[in-house]
This record gives C-alpha cells, sequence and structure tokens, in this order.
C-alpha cells in the first residue's frame, strides 16, 4: 500500500468512526431516544472507535455500498451502545423514525466521505507535483572560491592544546 492510499485509509477509519458515533447520537436522539448517559457515551466512543480501525484497515471498504455497510455497522454499534446504557430501557427495538434516520445519516455520511477521499486524493497529488520544483535546488552561475589563510601561527595551536584539563578517558583504577 502506498503513502497515498495509507493516508486515504486512515481518513476513511477515523470519519467512519467519528461520524458513526455522532450521527449515531443524533440519529438517535431525533428518532425519539434520549440523551446519553456517561456509560453509553463510553460504549459508544469504543465501539465506533473499533469500526473505524478496522475500516481503516481494510481494503475493500474503498467502494460506496462497503463504505456504506461500514457505517451501517457502526451505527448499529452505536444505537447499542446508546440502548444499553440508556436511563429508560427501550431495548434494542427501534422506532420506524429512527431507522429512517439512521438509513439517511448512513447514505449522506458515505457521499460525504468518498467525496473527501477524492479531495484528499487530489490535494496529496498536487503536492506531489509542486513541492518537488518548490525544493528544487538552484543553479549557482559563478564558480564558489575557497580562501585558504596564508598564516598560521604555530604559537595559537600549541596554546590551545597545551590548555586542555585533565584525560579524556576514565582513572585508571577504573
Amino acid at each position: 500500500m502506498s503513502t497515498r492510499q495509507a493516508a486515504t485509509a486512515r481518513m476513511r477509519g477515523g470519519f467512519v468512526g467519528s461520524l458513526s458515533a455522532a450521527v449515531s447520537v443524533a440519529a438517535h436522539a431525533m428518532g425519539g431516544g434520549t440523551a446519553p448517559t456517561e456509560s453509553s457515551v463510553v460504549l459508544l466512543v469504543l465501539g465506533c472507535a473499533a469500526v473505524g480501525a478496522v475500516v481503516s484497515s481494510a481494503r475493500a471498504t474503498r467502494t460506496v455500498p462497503a463504505l456504506a455497510g461500514a457505517l451501517t455497522l457502526g451505527q448499529v454499534v452505536g444505537h447499542t451502545a446508546l440502548a444499553l446504557g440508556a436511563v429508560h430501557q427501550h431495548g434494542l427495538q427501534l422506532s420506524p423514525g429512527m431507522v429512517v434516520m439512521h438509513a439517511i445519516a448512513v447514505v449522506v455520511s458515505a457521499g460525504l466521505i468518498r467525496a473527501g477521499e477524492r479531495g484528499l486524493e487530489s490535494a496529496v497529488s498536487a503536492l506531489h507535483r509542486i513541492l518537488p520544483v518548490l525544493f528544487a535546488a538552484i543553479p549557482v552561475a559563478a564558480p564558489i572560491v575557497v580562501g585558504v589563510p596564508a598564516y598560521r601561527p604555530r604559537l595559537a595551536r600549541w596554546l590551545l592544546v597545551g590548555a586542555r584539563v585533565g584525560t579524556r578517558g576514565p582513572p585508571l583504577a577504573a
């Protein structure tokens, strides 16, 4: 996997995980669910981070249907986490409004992530073409002149050598 593909895969995994968590909360609330508790937020973050990590390591999630499937899995994990940690246990059943909101969120998120991937690929390829030009060596027209001093005093060198203190190695007893 090239560097460009690895960057795209990491971006895709991060977006799938974070969008799954954010959209799960929003779709859950719009579908009639309650606000998440602390324990459900912890479950939600852990589950959606795991889904994002799996997506970033899998090569098959590059297509829109596979991306929609990964987002659906993230929505299922998010809804389960929110339902298990809810104050009033409504179980894992879904209201029709909640199913519609989750489905709309999956479709919109898949389109946005794919558009973000295309934007990242075009930006990285443009930088790949521009940066070598920016850091190219500028040719020098005049030859480089190296100056060599004509006078080297021996006394100054002798004073520098004699000015050091102690020895460089460890003591003889060591």
